[in-house]
Protein backbone atom coordinates (compact mmCIF):
# COMPACT_ATOMS: atom_id res chain seq x y z
CA UNK A 1 0.00 0.00 0.00
CA UNK A 2 1.61 3.24 -1.11
CA UNK A 3 1.16 7.22 1.03
CA UNK A 4 -1.64 8.07 -1.75
CA UNK A 5 -3.71 4.94 -0.82
CA UNK A 6 -3.26 5.39 3.10
CA UNK A 7 -3.82 9.15 2.69
CA UNK A 8 -6.86 8.24 0.88
CA UNK A 9 -8.16 5.83 3.62
CA UNK A 10 -7.85 8.34 6.48
CA UNK A 11 -9.11 11.54 4.66
CA UNK A 12 -12.16 9.38 3.43
CA UNK A 13 -12.82 7.95 7.08
CA UNK A 14 -11.75 11.76 8.70
CA UNK A 15 -14.73 13.04 6.31
CA UNK A 16 -17.61 10.21 7.65
CA UNK A 17 -16.61 10.95 11.26
CA UNK A 18 -14.84 14.42 11.62
CA UNK A 19 -15.90 14.81 15.15
CA UNK A 20 -14.69 11.09 16.99
CA UNK A 21 -13.31 11.32 20.39
CA UNK A 22 -12.92 8.99 22.84
CA UNK A 23 -16.63 7.95 24.26
CA UNK A 24 -15.53 6.93 27.60
CA UNK A 25 -16.21 9.73 29.89
CA UNK A 26 -13.96 11.26 32.64
CA UNK A 27 -12.90 14.58 33.71
CA UNK A 28 -8.98 13.96 34.40
CA UNK A 29 -6.38 11.56 33.81
CA UNK A 30 -7.48 9.33 37.16
CA UNK A 31 -10.72 8.68 35.89
CA UNK A 32 -9.65 8.15 32.38
CA UNK A 33 -7.04 5.77 34.01
CA UNK A 34 -9.96 3.83 35.61
CA UNK A 35 -12.22 3.96 32.84
CA UNK A 36 -9.99 2.35 30.61
CA UNK A 37 -9.18 -0.41 33.01
CA UNK A 38 -12.93 -1.31 32.89
CA UNK A 39 -13.38 -1.24 29.20
CA UNK A 40 -11.68 -4.52 28.56
CA UNK A 41 -14.03 -6.98 26.97
CA UNK A 42 -16.56 -4.58 27.79
CA UNK A 43 -18.49 -1.72 25.97
CA UNK A 44 -17.65 1.79 26.32
CA UNK A 45 -21.32 2.61 27.03
CA UNK A 46 -21.46 -0.09 29.90
CA UNK A 47 -18.83 1.40 31.70
CA UNK A 48 -19.82 5.13 31.31
CA UNK A 49 -23.12 3.86 32.89
CA UNK A 50 -21.21 2.43 36.20
CA UNK A 51 -18.65 5.59 36.29
CA UNK A 52 -21.83 7.72 36.47
CA UNK A 53 -21.99 6.70 40.17
CA UNK A 54 -18.70 5.68 40.30
CA UNK A 55 -17.17 8.65 39.90
CA UNK A 56 -19.74 10.21 42.18
CA UNK A 57 -18.67 8.48 44.88
CA UNK A 58 -14.57 7.92 44.62
CA UNK A 59 -12.56 11.21 43.56
CA UNK A 60 -8.77 10.16 44.61
CA UNK A 61 -6.96 7.17 44.76
CA UNK A 62 -7.68 7.44 48.88
CA UNK A 63 -11.09 7.15 48.35
CA UNK A 64 -10.76 4.39 46.66
CA UNK A 65 -8.33 2.44 48.77
CA UNK A 66 -10.95 3.56 52.08
CA UNK A 67 -13.85 1.17 51.48
CA UNK A 68 -13.54 -3.29 51.62
CA UNK A 69 -12.27 -4.65 48.27
CA UNK A 70 -16.48 -6.06 48.63
CA UNK A 71 -17.41 -2.75 48.04
CA UNK A 72 -15.35 -1.60 45.05
CA UNK A 73 -16.64 -5.31 43.41
CA UNK A 74 -20.32 -4.53 43.97
CA UNK A 75 -20.17 -0.84 42.83
CA UNK A 76 -18.72 -2.27 39.36
CA UNK A 77 -19.99 -5.90 39.39
CA UNK A 78 -22.23 -4.89 36.09
CA UNK A 79 -18.94 -4.74 34.88
CA UNK A 80 -17.39 -8.32 33.15
CA UNK A 81 -15.00 -9.56 35.37
CA UNK A 82 -15.20 -7.29 38.04
CA UNK A 83 -13.40 -9.11 40.30
CA UNK A 84 -10.34 -8.93 38.64
CA UNK A 85 -10.73 -5.36 37.90
CA UNK A 86 -11.85 -3.82 41.26
CA UNK A 87 -8.18 -5.61 42.32
CA UNK A 88 -6.36 -3.81 39.78
CA UNK A 89 -8.12 -0.31 40.76
CA UNK A 90 -7.09 -0.89 44.36
CA UNK A 91 -3.60 -1.94 43.89
CA UNK A 92 -3.63 0.96 41.59
CA UNK A 93 -4.36 3.21 43.90
CA UNK A 94 -1.88 1.89 46.09
CA UNK A 95 0.88 2.79 43.73
CA UNK A 96 -0.13 5.84 42.70
CA UNK A 97 0.42 7.24 46.44
CA UNK A 98 3.45 5.19 46.95
CA UNK A 99 5.28 6.15 43.81
CA UNK A 100 3.56 9.33 42.43
CA UNK A 101 2.11 11.22 44.70
CA UNK A 102 -1.24 10.30 44.19
CA UNK A 103 -1.04 11.36 40.72
CA UNK A 104 -1.28 9.49 37.10
CA UNK A 105 2.59 9.39 35.55
CA UNK A 106 2.93 10.84 32.14
CA UNK A 107 5.25 8.53 31.01
CA UNK A 108 3.90 5.49 28.88
CA UNK A 109 6.78 3.13 30.65
CA UNK A 110 5.38 3.81 33.94
CA UNK A 111 2.19 3.42 33.02
CA UNK A 112 2.72 0.01 31.35
CA UNK A 113 4.05 -1.05 34.93
CA UNK A 114 0.80 -0.38 36.53
CA UNK A 115 -1.72 -2.88 37.79
CA UNK A 116 -4.40 -3.20 34.79
CA UNK A 117 -2.95 -1.31 32.29
CA UNK A 118 -1.50 -2.40 29.11
CA UNK A 119 0.02 -0.84 25.87
CA UNK A 120 -3.39 0.13 25.05
CA UNK A 121 -4.38 1.43 28.00
CA UNK A 122 -1.33 3.84 28.52
CA UNK A 123 -1.91 5.09 24.76
CA UNK A 124 -5.13 6.41 25.54
CA UNK A 125 -3.97 7.93 28.83
CA UNK A 126 -1.20 9.87 27.22
CA UNK A 127 -3.07 10.65 23.99
CA UNK A 128 -6.33 11.94 25.99
CA UNK A 129 -4.98 13.00 28.97
CA UNK A 130 -1.47 14.20 27.90
CA UNK A 131 -1.94 15.37 24.54
CA UNK A 132 1.21 12.99 23.54
CA UNK A 133 0.35 11.22 20.31
CA UNK A 134 -0.43 7.69 20.17
CA UNK A 135 -2.13 4.79 18.22
CA UNK A 136 -3.91 2.58 20.78
CA UNK A 137 -5.04 -0.78 19.00
CA UNK A 138 -8.55 -2.08 20.47
CA UNK A 139 -10.28 -4.75 18.81
CA UNK A 140 -12.29 -2.01 16.32
CA UNK A 141 -8.79 -0.41 15.21
CA UNK A 142 -7.27 -4.21 14.57
CA UNK A 143 -10.28 -5.28 12.47
CA UNK A 144 -10.64 -2.02 10.71
CA UNK A 145 -6.65 -1.93 9.89
CA UNK A 146 -6.50 -5.56 8.70
CA UNK A 147 -9.71 -5.25 6.09
CA UNK A 148 -8.09 -2.12 4.85
CA UNK A 149 -5.22 -3.53 4.25
CA UNK A 150 -3.06 -1.62 6.38
CA UNK A 151 -2.18 -4.12 8.45
CA UNK A 152 -1.66 -8.13 7.65
CA UNK A 153 -4.59 -10.57 8.42
CA UNK A 154 -1.64 -12.68 10.96
CA UNK A 155 -0.24 -9.36 12.01
CA UNK A 156 0.18 -9.07 16.18
CA UNK A 157 -1.86 -6.04 17.96
CA UNK A 158 1.69 -4.73 18.54
CA UNK A 159 2.96 -5.06 14.83
CA UNK A 160 -0.77 -3.38 13.78
CA UNK A 161 0.67 -0.90 16.03
CA UNK A 162 3.94 -0.15 14.20
CA UNK A 163 2.28 -0.26 11.13
CA UNK A 164 0.20 2.41 11.90
CA UNK A 165 2.25 4.63 13.30
CA UNK A 166 4.90 4.27 10.20
CA UNK A 167 1.97 5.06 7.59
CA UNK A 168 0.15 7.63 9.65
CA UNK A 169 1.83 11.29 10.53
CA UNK A 170 2.80 11.35 13.55
CA UNK A 171 0.83 14.80 14.61
CA UNK A 172 -2.35 12.58 12.59
CA UNK A 173 -1.96 9.43 15.50
CA UNK A 174 -4.18 10.37 18.13
CA UNK A 175 -6.93 11.58 15.85
CA UNK A 176 -7.08 8.36 13.60
CA UNK A 177 -6.85 6.43 16.13
CA UNK A 178 -10.80 7.75 17.18
CA UNK A 179 -11.62 7.81 13.77
CA UNK A 180 -11.04 4.40 12.97
CA UNK A 181 -12.48 2.97 16.07
CA UNK A 182 -16.00 4.99 15.22
CA UNK A 183 -15.49 3.61 11.90
CA UNK A 184 -15.26 -0.13 13.22
CA UNK A 185 -18.22 0.44 15.75
CA UNK A 186 -20.58 2.39 13.77
CA UNK A 187 -19.71 1.19 10.31
CA UNK A 188 -17.45 -1.68 9.52
CA UNK A 189 -18.87 -4.02 12.10
CA UNK A 190 -17.42 -7.00 12.86
CA UNK A 191 -20.49 -9.32 12.18
CA UNK A 192 -22.68 -7.02 9.67
CA UNK A 193 -20.15 -4.57 7.99
CA UNK A 194 -22.06 -2.25 5.35
CA UNK A 195 -20.10 -2.94 2.44
CA UNK A 196 -22.74 -2.18 0.06
CA UNK A 197 -22.59 1.14 1.38
CA UNK A 198 -18.86 1.49 2.14
CA UNK A 199 -16.80 4.65 0.50
CA UNK A 200 -13.56 2.19 0.72
CA UNK A 201 -14.90 -0.76 -0.77
CA UNK A 202 -12.54 0.07 -3.95
CA UNK A 203 -9.40 -0.31 -1.49
CA UNK A 204 -10.94 -2.95 1.13
CA UNK A 205 -10.10 -6.45 0.40
CA UNK A 206 -12.63 -7.72 2.84
CA UNK A 207 -15.33 -6.01 1.33
CA UNK A 208 -14.56 -7.04 -2.18
CA UNK A 209 -14.79 -10.77 -0.59
CA UNK A 210 -18.05 -9.99 0.97
CA UNK A 211 -19.68 -8.47 -2.24
CA UNK A 212 -18.81 -11.24 -4.28
CA UNK A 213 -20.55 -13.87 -2.36
CA UNK A 214 -23.79 -15.22 -3.85
CA UNK A 215 -27.18 -14.37 -2.48
CA UNK A 216 -28.61 -17.58 -0.65
CA UNK A 217 -30.93 -20.14 -1.68
CA UNK A 218 -33.87 -18.21 0.19
CA UNK A 219 -33.35 -15.06 -1.80
CA UNK A 220 -32.78 -16.69 -4.66
CA UNK A 221 -36.46 -18.02 -4.64
CA UNK A 222 -38.00 -14.59 -3.52
CA UNK A 223 -36.64 -12.98 -6.09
Amino acid sequence: MNAADVRHILDTIGAMFPDARCELNHSNAFELTIAVLLSAQCTDATVNKVTADLFRKYKTPEDYLSVPLEELEQDIRKIGLFRNKAKHIHNLCRILLERYGGEVPHEHEELVQLPGVGRKTANVVVSNAFDVPAIAVDTHVERVSKRLGLAGWDDSVLEVEKKLMKRVPRDEWTLTHHRLIFFGRYHCKAQNPKCEVCPLLDVCREGKKRMKKPRSRKNKEEA
